[in-house]
């Protein structure tokens, strides 16, 4: 073996295991990477279009910056705050409800019904049950109970709240710095790569039109969703339908839970204070719309852009749930598109032809 190959091989092998260690360094924050990547994809667009005014890369980045953590906190600290609210609320709501008569109304309910009465006679309390002795006693050992799983639980639960602060407050440094610098980044990359310049535009441009065409069919069937559940509930008179029909929007970008974050409650406060009817025909058409959007609309609008077929796609979204979490929504039909290009360019390349058949004599 001459000096040359040594040279290489010893090169090879210690840049491999930097890389290896420069992994390790990385790997605690390889979601907030990923998260702040996307945002920065997101906001470039926008970003150029400030540039028009503000030529300093650092202003626009930290003007944009700004505004994304902005969007973040205030709903954060005023969702906080109305959720205190309708606690107090409730806690008063159910404390007059008790003195006004309403404790006995439920027990003489309890008492005469025909579904609760055996199944309280099973347990042995019968006609004994009475709703102003026991129910306080059962809310005072469930406040027991949840006390004692909280104080189980309250290091943990503190160790994920300053883990998610922390990891917010990275994700929001690394996309200023992408913001910023990101477009260096970006051809330092695609000059490292080792493929021919047509083979490199093929990779880095099915990449980008892939990221943007899953955001733009997640933008639109989100959008949709809000107005047909807002629809939905202008129709059956559920109050501030036009706010729901915003935050159901906004769900709609979520991977897990959805819209339905807004439209379960939503059945269940027509059932309890309407009528099942109204909360029946909000919950059907809420299925349909949400069934024909996720199954038809969805693939159709992400479909195009991406060049890959619908089951591809579909594969694509459902195993990067599994395999990378919520970002996996993303990255699942980017790797599938960027597979298949590398696909293309191994046959253009590389692939040899057929040779003809000879004749048999």
């Amino acid at each position: 073996m001459d000096r040359e190959r040594i040279i290489q091989v010893f090169f090879f092998g210690f840049l491999a295991l930097m890389a290896y260690e420069l992994y390790a360094l990385l790997a605690p924050f390889l979601m907030p990477i990923a998260w702040a990547i996307l945002l920065a994809f997101m906001a470039h667009p926008a970003q150029l279009e400030l540039r028009k005014f503000v030529k300093s890369r650092t202003t626009t980045a930290a003007i944009i910056t700004i505004v994304v953590a902005t969007v973040v906190i205030l709903p954060a600290i005023w969702l906080s705050d109305r959720l205190v609210i309708e606690a107090q609320n409730l806690y008063t709501q159910a404390n007059d409800f008790v003195k006004n008569g309403g404790a006995n109304k439920i027990n003489e309910w309890v008492q005469h019904s025909k579904y609760l009465a055996p199944y309280l006679k099973r347990l042995g309390i019968g006609a004994q049950f009475d709703v102003n002795r026991d129910v306080p006693k059962f809310f005072v050992q469930g406040a027991q109970g949840t006390s004692q799983y909280l104080i189980k639980n309250l290091t943990s639960a503190a160790k994920n709240i300053v883990s998610l602060v922390i990891d917010f407050g990275v994700v929001l440094m690394i996309f200023f710095y992408l913001l910023r610098d990101g477009e260096q980044y970006y051809h330092s990359l695609r000059d490292l790569t080792p493929l021919h310049e047509d083979d490199k535009a093929a990779v880095f441009d099915t990449l980008t039109s892939t990221l943007s065409a899953v955001m733009r069919g997640l933008l639109l069937t989100a959008l949709i969703q809000g107005l047909a559940i807002g629809l939905g509930l202008l129709f059956t008179g559920v109050p501030y339908w036009a706010f729901l029909a915003l935050i159901a929007a906004a769900c709609g970008l979520l991977p897990i839970g959805g819209t339905a974050i807004v439209w379960g409650p939503a059945v269940l406060y027509l059932g309890y204070f309407s009528s099942w009817t109204m909360a029946t025909v909000l919950l059907v058409w809420c299925l349909i719309w949400i069934t024909l959007i996720d199954n038809f609309i969805k693939p159709l609008a992400m479909r195009h852009g991406t060049g890959l077929p619908t089951i591809a796609l579909f594969f694509g979204i459902a195993g990067g749930l599994e395999a990378y979490g919520p970002i996996g929504i993303f990255a699942g039909p980017a790797i599938i598109s960027i597979f298949a290009s590398l696909l293309r360019v191994y046959r253009k390349t590389y692939a040899t032809e057929r040779k003809p058949r000879r004749a048999r004599p």
